[in-house]
């Protein structure tokens, strides 16, 4: 049977979500409680990676197990052994063969940040930027995202694959009571795109960059170009469409 189970976790405490040998991981914690139930090693597969300190509210992965537990059963089973920044929201079966990394249809990120003067309680929550920013060329600015794009100039040097092209359909800047959020809703994203885009934003908005330049930067396909990357504080896996209707219903709402 696969259990498919919706996360949510502070990436605070962790060195991202995948496992490695020295760190503390989401994945890693995860699989420990499982290995426990099933006393076997039990692997779980995400929709995708969060980097270190970067948080999820609905983040995805599946596993396959061959205990006789009822599928809605398994979230409250792990969420009475995982560590308190960690939960498991909803669990439920899926078809054997669903795999949520390929089946999944999208996902949207939240860049949050506070402009106020330096408030402790938003330590790993919200980045700080304590300029003044003109949101109206950061909106101009981000129109030109839209639509299919080689993102080559705003994904990490470090990005091992070789197609880079993904499609944007939403890209917005939102107004809070003490700052501003960037929401952006995509087929997919590369190795640090969303801080990239998120920090490249922040330079329009200080105006160190023209809007109407983004697109010649998009074109370029050169990254060098936005060398900088917004810090992880503040970036949220806030949603991931399961099928192509969830995704499609999203839009219909904006």
């Amino acid at each position: 049977m696969r259990i498919l189970m919706r996360i949510a976790y502070n990436g605070l405490n962790f060195n991202g979500w995948q496992y490695q040998e020295e760190g503390r991981t989401v994945q890693g914690e995860i699989e420990s409680v499982l290995t426990s139930i099933h006393k076997t090693f039990t692997r779980i597969h995400p929709a995708s990676r969060t980097d270190k300190g970067v948080h999820a509210r609905e983040q995805y992965a599946h596993f396959d197990t061959e205990l006789n537990i009822p599928a809605e059963k398994w979230a409250f089973i792990l969420n009475s052994k995982m560590p308190k920044d960690i939960a498991i929201t909803e669990t439920f079966q899926v078809r054997d063969d669903y795999h949520v990394r390929y089946d999944s249809k999208g996902k949207t990120y939240r860049y949050s940040i506070y402009q106020t003067s330096k408030n402790p309680f938003y330590n790993g929550l919200k980045a700080h930027i304590d300029k003044t920013l003109d949101i109206e060329a950061m909106r101009e600015a981000a129109k030109h995202f839209l639509g299919t794009h080689d993102f080559t100039s705003f994904s990490s040097a470090k990005t091992v694959i070789d197609y880079k092209v993904r499609h944007i359909y939403e890209l917005k800047i939102e107004e809070t009571n003490d700052g501003l959020d960037i929401v952006i809703t995509g087929s997919g994203f590369l190795y640090n795109m969303v801080r990239i885009i998120a920090a490249y934003l922040f330079e329009v908005g200080q105006l160190k960059r023209k809007p109407e330049d983004t697109l010649k930067l998009i074109e370029a396909k050169d990254r060098t170009q936005i060398p900088l990357t917004a810090p992880p504080d503040g970036l949220y896996l806030e949603r991931t469409f399961l099928n192509e209707q969830e995704l499609l219903e999203y839009l219909e709402e904006k």
